[in-house]
């Protein structure tokens, strides 16, 4: 297969070697090597790639969604991506039913951090103009990250540096939805803190 061929055959900026093979294609692993090499591609992840021709088009989101599935997006870049928090977040943060898992590439920093497949739910998907990816709804955002820093909330000092911004979350949290949600973790602990963010 020429690169051309790839080109015309593969329609989103983002693809996997699988696509290929569903699409009845073989490729070697030598032609995408060169092709990376001469910076047609773009590794993503040993057998996820994207088209350098697009770069400007793919969104880091996209590609949280691809790399390591099933994930959504949570935790920071979700409370961010809602305006809970101040802080800028400078990685895409997922939470996914497998084992943790962190990746580099040239799109940014990607982490997977893991959750008990019983709370893998809450969450929405997201069209763009290129694809879709998969964000937390805000009230399973907000108890995703409660959830999984729990170890290191021990006091109201700690609880208060997480520093949410009350006002958006008084705007945004439906209080019905977070207290259905909250009652499924089912952690005495948790709820001490989750309640606190629909003062």
């Amino acid at each position: 297969m020429k690169y051309n061929d790839l080109a015309l055959l593969i329609r989103t900026p983002i693809f996997s070697k699988n696509d290929l093979l569903l699409a009845g294609k073989k490729i070697h692993d030598y032609q995408i090597t060169l092709w990376t090499k001469k910076g047609y591609l773009i590794k993503l992840k040993n057998g996820i790639y994207a088209f350098a021709k697009d770069y400007e088009k793919i969104k880091g989101e996209e590609i949280a969604s691809v790399l390591y599935q099933p994930s959504y997006l949570s935790l920071e870049s979700a409370l961010s991506f809602y305006g809970f928090i101040p802080e800028m977040v400078y990685a895409y943060v997922s939470v996914t039913g497998k084992t943790t898992r962190t990746f580099n590439n040239k799109f940014g920093h990607f982490i997977y951090r893991h959750i008990k497949s019983e709370l893998f739910w809450g969450y929405r998907e997201i069209k763009t103009d290129n694809g879709r990816y998969l964000m937390a709804e805000p009230e399973k955002a907000v108890l995703d990250y409660l959830y999984l820093n729990l170890a290191n909330i021990n006091n109201q000092p700690d609880f208060e540096s997480i520093r949410f911004n009350y006002d958006q979350l008084s705007e945004t949290l439906s209080k019905e939805k977070f207290i259905k949600y909250l009652q499924v973790f089912r952690i005495k602990k948790l709820k001490r803190w989750a309640m606190q963010c629909l003062q």
